[in-house]
């Protein structure tokens, strides 16, 4: 028997809330990438921590998304393991494509690579996640609004990258943020769209069961505990504010012949 399937249990709270975490990822990694530019000694360590908040940005939507689905008829669980699993593999894909364009920079090559990858990555790490619910039923999923939540994750990715090394003014990457929120969401509910559920049983426990609730809420304390973090270290960054136009450190070139005194005008001779 197929189930009748929502992705909307609470309302908008739940795609609403979703897309506010998609967005703060995103706009923490386009800071921390900007940091990464400007600092090249640091390089690593803002790079790092970018892709830490995109992923954990990413992860935390399609769990906050994931508190809204339901099964009619049916009780929804989570094996903890994949669900942690499908966070790591978010963070490394992510990794992947940001030390790439971060080092090798942002060529037409460099980003289809690396937005192909994060995007593949992302991809797998949704229908992990997907994997690792437990229901009194099979999941099956139509192929071809698969692959189009795929092309999604990849174009998706892809724009992030681009973003991430191209839009260094404050207004303009927050601006790439609320686009990219609604790209990396649009994927997950894509995604959500090919789900059927096909019952093997009856369940009498309600969808609404707390426990499910707490499960995924404990889960989700820590990714928003290492997007808090980030938050703390880039508004209290002494560049935060400053975008590509505004950035003139002493050690920059134009700073320092700013700097230079200028030459001594030659001698006027009267003839």
């Amino acid at each position: 028997m197929t189930a009748t399937v929502s992705n909307f249990y609470y309302g908008a709270v739940t795609p609403v809330s979703a897309y506010l975490m998609a967005c703060l990822g995103a706009a923490l990694g386009l800071r921390c990438t900007t940091r990464s530019m400007r600092r090249p000694h640091r390089r690593a360590a803002w790079l790092a921590l970018g892709a830490v908040s995109i992923g954990c940005g990413i992860w935390t939507m399609h769990f906050i998304a994931m508190i809204g689905f339901s099964v009619q008829g049916a009780l929804v669980g989570y094996d903890p393991t994949k669900t942690l699993l499908s966070l790591a593999v978010a963070i490394v894909v992510v990794a992947l494509g940001v030390f790439l364009v971060g080092y090798r920079g942002g060529s037409p090559a460099n980003l289809a690579i690396a937005g192909t990858v994060t995007g593949l990555g992302v991809a797998a790490m949704h229908y992990l996640g997907m994997g690792a619910i437990h229901t009194n039923g099979t999941l099956h999923y139509d192929t071809p609004t698969v692959a189009l939540s795929v092309a999604i994750a990849v174009a998706a990715a892809t724009a992030a990258l681009w973003a991430a090394v191209s839009i260094h003014r404050l207004w303009a990457s927050l601006g790439a943020a609320l686009v990219m929120g609604v790209a990396v969401t649009g994927m997950h509910y894509t995604g959500m769209a090919a789900v059927s559920v096909h019952l093997t049983g009856t369940s009498a426990t309600a969808q609404s069961s707390t426990s499910l609730l707490s499960f995924l809420l404990v889960m989700l304390a820590g990714p928003l505990a290492v997007l808090l973090i980030a938050a703390v270290i880039v508004m209290f960054d002494p560049d935060m504010m400053l975008g590509d136009d505004d950035w003139t450190p002493a050690t920059s070139p134009a700073r320092q012949l700013a700097q230079q005194p200028s030459p001594p005008s030659p001698p006027h001779t009267s003839w």
